[in-house]
């Protein structure tokens, strides 16, 4: 077969490799790429959000299956532009996608399913959603409605930093995301993330994993698209994942169905634990990123297996065959994320790490120069390891970041602290 995959980030490395584990793949096409995914795919240059292009680009080079990673071509409608040219396609319509572009419209699902969530509030002006905090009190939790690249979320501790939050968003900070504000309930608890493939009925739970969104070490300072992560998660029991998936899950993928708009693709489901009783924080329409890169680790080549059977609507004969190990992820990123930073700094030491089957180095914002790896993002490299422990894990990741010589990234040294 010959894919492609559309994105460029470390959770797009980490699905470019484990399809090109399998013997099923022939050629591997990833737009657009980084200059990790280079060493194992053809990259084409082309914006994934742009439908004509990558129709253009499975034309041109006869491409059997498209896998999309982003969140951004999903809303833009670019799954509906393949499915209708009869592309097999891997994510869903913009429509269903809507349960992660829009917070409001996933209120909607759950008040209609009655999948147990926060108590909330919707406005699209700033007055009035400063006069409702106000009554409420805090903390409280202020959410742009629209897609922010995962950083549209305020946890407000006081009620100062709730009504800075709704200036923030109001004034502009995450663009058109912020013409409404979902204002929530604060909920209490650990929070954690089950990864469900759907295939329109089916559903298919392939794993759990923590991650820590925080930039700073303890979880503390501003929310980032997320500094690591670990899989399993000691607090996903499979009595919380069976209660998760009977009074979240499948409720939500009926409601799409009986609407008119399946959701096919993977369910991102955002939960936070109390008392054993789990409620739904949000949904993703995407692999979570850094979560991809842990679960991709330990489930390997059958991925491809698992992402053609949900496309094809035969997702009822599948099993996820999970390595019974830990897997962990640590994020390097670049000085000043998730504010300012700079770009082109050289990243040494990376040829010198062994990579397998155990342990990856991901690339997420990498550049190739001159023969060398650059930084080009914010979140540059994830560090990923295997172990029989969490434990083991840790060690082997944070042995591979030491290796890497790059005197302008940083991470955080306390990956995995909840359960360790």
């Amino acid at each position: 077969m010959n894919i492609l995959v559309l994105g460029s980030g470390g959770r797009e490395h980490a699905l470019a490799w484990a399809i090109k584990q399998n013997p099923k793949c022939d050629r591997l096409i990833v737009a657009p790429g980084n200059a990790g995914i280079a060493r194992i795919a053809d990259c084409a240059v082309i914006d994934p959000n742009d439908s004509a292009a990558v129709l253009e680009l499975c034309a041109a080079n006869a491409v059997d299956f498209v896998v999309i990673g982003p969140e951004a071509p999903l809303a833009a409608g670019v799954a509906d532009a393949l499915r209708e040219q009869g592309y097999l396609t891997f994510g869903p319509s913009a429509e269903a996608a809507r349960l992660e572009a829009s917070k409001a419209f996933t209120k909607e699902i759950c008040d209609a399913c009655g999948a147990p969530t926060a108590a909330y509030a919707r406005f699209t002006d700033a007055e009035a959603a400063k006069a409702y905090v106000t009554a409420q009190g805090a903390p409280i939790v202020i959410k742009a409605d629209g897609l922010a690249a995962g950083k549209g979320v305020i946890v407000a501790m006081t009620l100062q930093e709730a009504l800075e939050g709704i200036d923030e968003i109001f004034g502009g900070a995450f663009g058109d995301a912020g013409a409404e504000v979902v204002i929530e309930e604060f909920m209490e608890g650990e929070e954690a993330s089950l990864f469900i493939l759907c295939d329109g009925e089916n559903i298919l739970n392939i794993g759990g994993a923590q991650d820590h969104k925080r930039v700073g070490e303890g979880d503390t300072g501003p929310n980032t698209g997320g500094m690591g992560a670990y899989s399993p998660a000691p607090v996903l029991t499979p009595e919380i994942e069976a209660k998760a998936l009977a009074e979240i899950v499948r409720p939500t993928v009926a409601e799409m169905a009986k609407r008119g708009t399946p959701f096919q693709g993977v369910l991102y489901t955002g939960l936070m634990i109390k008392d054993s009783q789990p409620r739904l924080v949000e949904y993703n329409v995407r692999f979570g990123d850094p979560e991809c890169q842990v679960l991709m680790l330990r489930l390997g080549a059958q991925v491809l297996d698992l992402l053609l059977a949900c496309a094809e609507g035969r997702l009822g004969e599948m099993r996820a065959q999970w390595a019974p190990d830990h897997a962990m992820t640590v994020v390097m990123a670049a000085k000043g994320y998730p504010g300012a930073y700079e770009k082109g700094s050289v990243i040494a030491g990376l040829d010198a790490i062994s990579q397998d089957s155990h342990q990856m180095v991901f690339h997420a914002g990498t550049a190739s120069r001159d023969g060398t790896i650059v930084a080009s993002g914010g979140r540059v490299l994830n560090v990923t390891a295997r172990g029989a422990s969490l434990a083991e894990a840790r060690a082997r990741a944070y042995a591979m970041v030491d290796a890497i010589d790059w005197p302008e990234g940083f991470v955080r040294r306390d990956i995995g602290w909840r359960a360790l």
